[in-house]
């Protein structure tokens, strides 16, 4: 084995990327302080194909030197769009025949384990406050909640983590393996 060269990856151009069908999802950050966490998110957003990323509330936008550093560009290449309050946000992407899925931990939340997401169907996945969490009336508006497992002593994940984990468990159970069952 050797390590793949930058010019062997195949990576798409700016402009590639933004004509490219995009996987049904996208990214809600509700009132996400941290602009590395808000960076991260754009660069997993690119990395998976999401639609678009929107930010809410107190959430830094684009340009800052710190969601720069580390969006690595992402910022020019995912889509994104600042809305003040995430409820507005939520009743326009309902309106438009999205599901909304809070990752949080709440009575009756779903296991990440447990959820089976339709490829066909379009969702947006809201992440909250480093501390605080999604907004409560953010949950309430929710179609589900889903949980992500965690065993230790710990009972939170960084935002650019569960960023991570929840795309690619979204596109391993649905666009991955349908890809799969084509090969």
């Amino acid at each position: 084995m050797r390590k793949l060269q930058n010019s062997e990856l195949n990576r798409l151009s700016v402009e590639d990327f933004k004509n490219t069908k995009k996987n049904t999802f996208s990214i809600v950050l509700d009132n996400v302080r941290s602009l590395h966490n808000v960076g991260a998110a754009f660069r997993t957003a690119d990395a998976f194909l999401a639609e678009k990323v929107y930010l809410c509330g107190i959430t830094g936008r684009p340009p800052h030197k710190d969601i720069r550093k580390t969006a690595l560009g992402a910022t020019e290449s995912v889509a994104w769009e600042y809305v003040e309050h995430t409820t507005s946000l939520l009743k326009q992407l309902k309106n438009e025949g999205y599901l909304i899925v809070c990752i949080e931990q709440v009575e009756g939340s779903i296991s990440l384990a447990d959820f089976a997401p339709d490829g066909t169907q379009k969702y947006a996945f809201v992440f909250g406050n480093e501390v605080f969490g999604v907004e409560e009336e953010v949950v309430a508006m929710a179609d589900s909640c889903v949980e992500i497992p965690q065993f230790g002593t710990k009972h939170s994940l960084n935002i650019s983590v569960s960023v991570g984990i929840i795309c690619w468990d979204f596109l391993s159970k649905t666009t991955l393996r349908t890809s799969e069952k084509l090969t």
